[in-house]
């Protein structure tokens, strides 16, 4: 029974980080065309980039994904099929990661044109490095208004 569960917890978990790197990226497209500052921040579109670029080295270099192998090895322990669960959730998420008669050169492909997608848009929407400027509304330092008044 523990394995069945740690098995759909392992898809869940597999399921979450597929859907960090679909709707991170349709969230960048989104922010880009509206401005929307916060998909600039370093840390999501560093971690966003790692995340399909670890898939597409696995699909590139043909090696399974860890968390589908540890889920497979979960489910035989707990002496369930691969493609099936025993709980409504589990089957559900599985069923919602894996596609049944879908090639694996294709989905290999979908992977890297991914990674080339993300690239792409760190190149044409690129995260900020550092803030320029001061708030609206605030005032600017005093060494820097210091500065201004001297030099004029």
């Amino acid at each position: 029974m523990w394995y069945g569960l740690c098995a759909d917890l392992v898809v869940g978990i597999h399921l979450a980080y597929v859907a960090y790197v679909i709707f991170g990226q349709l969230l960048i497209i989104a922010g880009a065309a509206l401005k929307w500052q916060w998909v600039r921040n370093p840390w999501f579109r560093y971690t966003h980039l790692l995340a399909i670029a670890i898939v597409a080295v696995e699909a590139i270099k043909g090696w399974p994904c860890p968390l589908t192998v540890w889920e497979a090895q979960l489910r035989e322990l707990a002496g369930q099929a691969f493609n099936g669960s025993e709980s409504f959730m589990g089957k559900l998420l599985h069923d919602l990661l894996f596609f049944d008669n879908v090639p694996q050169l294709a989905l290999d492909v979908g992977y890297v044109a991914t990674m080339v997608l993300v690239l792409q848009g760190l190149v044409m929407y690129p995260p900020r490095w550092f803030r320029t400027g001061t708030p609206s509304g605030a005032a600017a330092p005093a060494e820097y208004a210091a500065g201004a008044v001297a030099a004029a």
